[in-house]
């Protein structure tokens, strides 16, 4: 069983079938399927079963899938590894991050990178915090930047900031610059937030509804929108309010397109997080990258952005 074979799997798996998988991976059908054929062959149980039509994993397809991604990005890192001898200052860095951590501030970390490693080759990519740390698992990405931690035992974790959440409005709405006592006091103001969509959950889609439920508020009336920027040009419409971080909405509140409703009893935060695969191989490209990002959101405890020293925490593996 080797790291082509499990790439194949891989592949079909999430491309959905035969036909999608040679298109990624520019072969021709039948090689696809006497890979499978191959790969099924060795391990004795059929990966896959079709479905109404439709190619899907069989049960030992379910199991297969953790080992295979594991096995894979061993694989990558073994191939950076080597590179990194010959070219210690070039190479593949590929940055995942959540779309709305890439705003000016990763700019200036990029420009930075940049500057002192001109021959890396570096890619980036954006994606839910879900699937930023899915991106890490698998080996398609070295380094992540999303919202808080989820319960992955492979990934590495490094706060680099937290910073407050604040309730948003246009310039002209009645409350504009005001302070209520109680989140209560806005239960019946419609909110714009994430939506929250299944098997792929974005942890800023969620704090709306998990605070207005832990104050016991229940229900709030709200619209979905999957643009940061989308939700911020209705909320400079005034059609409806939402609850974003200081540097989210900083451009907007500084130019006063926007203002703010001071929240007596609103406290939540959301962390900033580097994320790693556990064991992962790092060139000296990526650890340089690494090293940038923290020196970068160490410097937005200054700007008012409520970053902290960087602390480092590592999932404890279940016993």
């Amino acid at each position: 069983m080797d790291s082509d074979a499990l790439d194949t799997f891989l592949t079909v798996h999430r491309r959905g079938g035969v036909s999608n998988a040679a298109r990624a991976l520019h072969r021709s059908q039948p090689a696809i399927s006497r890979r499978i054929a191959l790969l099924e062959q060795e391990l004795g149980v059929p990966l896959f079963e079709r479905v109404a039509g439709r190619t899907r994993l069989s049960d030992a397809g379910r199991v297969m899938v953790p080992y295979a991604e594991r096995a894979v990005a061993a694989a990558q890192d073994a191939e950076n590894a080597i590179r990194a001898l010959t070219r210690q200052n070039a190479g593949p860095v590929s940055l995942a991050v959540v779309g709305t951590l890439a705003g000016g501030l990763l700019s200036e970390i990029l420009k930075r990178f940049a500057r002192e490693y001109p021959d890396a080759n570096l890619t980036l990519s954006t994606a839910t915090s879900t699937e930023v740390s899915d991106l890490i698992r698998r080996g398609e990405a070295t380094i992540g930047l999303r919202y808080d931690m989820d319960r992955l035992r492979d990934l590495d974790y490094e706060r680099l900031a937290s910073e407050p959440l604040q309730a948003v409005c246009a310039a002209d709405h009645p409350l504009a610059g005001k302070r209520v006592a109680r989140l209560a006091d806005l239960r019946d103001e419609r909110w714009i937030a994430f939506p929250e969509i299944p098997g792929r959950r974005e942890i800023s889609a969620s704090h709306v509804y998990a605070l207005f439920l832990t104050h016991g508020l229940g229900e709030v009336a709200w619209t979905p929108v999957d643009s940061l920027t989308a939700q911020k040009r209705l909320v400079e419409a005034g059609l409806g309010i939402a609850l974003l971080t200081q540097s989210n909405a900083a451009d907007e509140l500084r130019s006063r397109a926007m203002s703010t409703i001071r929240v007596g009893d609103l406290a939540a935060r959301q962390d900033i997080v580097a994320v790693t695969r556990r064991g992962g191989f790092l060139s000296a490209a990526s650890q340089r990258l690494l090293e940038i990002i923290r020196a970068g959101y160490a410097g937005t405890k200054s700007a008012g952005h409520g970053a902290g020293r960087p602390k480092r925490m590592q999932k404890r593996r279940r016993k």
